[in-house]
């Protein structure tokens, strides 16, 4: 049996069984990562929010939700490794799970952190050229992105209703923002909850309504005309702004696409 340390997004050394063959996902994100770089018998747990692919979920065990883990359940599964998010997951859960497993931990603010992980995820579980390749084909899509053009105007993100939540500034999201060439309305970090009259005095040319966590949809836009009667409002593919796995393949296109929709409406 072959041992290897590997240092996570967190500067932590993880030493593993390797490569590992029973692996638990804890984040959306990575697990769909996971099965695109070939590990499908070796995922074996996912969160109840890991959709994607639509195959594996209904196939793979399930162990809780990304903040409310089911430790039994991880514990039954005997995992070599886990893979869980600063963000996403709960830190007393994952600091238990540390006691008695290798976890590899994520941190992702931004495109490149993304991309850093999609590598060293690729290392850990032994797919490293498939791992590169991925990450090239995303690199390259967003070069590709970068070279389009258009106005900056100020966009205000909702990821939440009742109280409104916004993606702010140092978000993964606030990244994808700029990087599809919009400006965040939003100075405040993090993810600040506003008033109605505070989003008005924010003053967005547009404002995306994301289809999660909360599931805006069209019915929603109504409510937002009169507190910004100045912006226009869409309702946007929260996956394409927030899942940073393999997902980011498809994010350039979809982010040109919307482009060129918000500039059209502000021409």
């Amino acid at each position: 049996m072959q041992f290897k340390t590997f240092t996570d997004q967190l500067s932590r050394p993880v030493e593993v069984q390797y490569p590992p063959k029973r692996i638990i996902s804890l984040v959306p994100s990575q697990t769909e990562l996971l099965f695109s770089l070939g590990l499908d018998e070796e995922v074996v747990g996912i969160t109840k929010f890991c959709i994607h692919p639509k195959n594996r979920f209904r196939s793979k065990p399930k162990i809780g939700g990304t903040k409310m883990l089911n430790l039994e359940a991880i514990r039954t599964l005997r995992p070599d490794l886990i893979i869980g998010n600063k963000e996403e997951n709960e830190r007393g859960q994952i600091e238990q799970l540390m006691q008695e497993f290798p976890v590899w931990m994520s941190d992702i603010n931004n495109l490149e952190d993304a991309l850093q992980m999609i590598r060293q995820v690729g290392e850990i579980c032994g797919r490293t050229s498939e791992a590169v390749g991925l990450g090239e084909k995303i690199g390259a899509g967003f070069e590709a992105l970068a070279t389009s053009s258009g106005k900056m105007l100020r966009v205000a993100y909702l990821i939440w209703k009742d109280p409104y939540m916004l993606a702010g500034k140092g978000t993964f999201i606030d990244d994808m923002l700029n990087l599809g060439g919009w400006k965040n309305a939003i100075d405040i970090e993090r993810y600040p909850v506003l008033t109605s009259e505070q989003l008005a005095e924010a003053h967005p040319d547009i404002i995306f309504l994301s289809s999660e966590p909360y599931p805006f949809s069209e019915k929603h836009i109504d409510e937002f005309r009169p507190i910004c009667p100045g912006a226009a409002v869409f309702v946007v593919d929260g996956e394409m702004f927030s899942w940073y796995g393999s997902r980011l393949q498809f994010a350039p296109e979809y982010l040109y696409s919307l482009k060129q929709q918000t500039d059209s409406v502000n021409s």
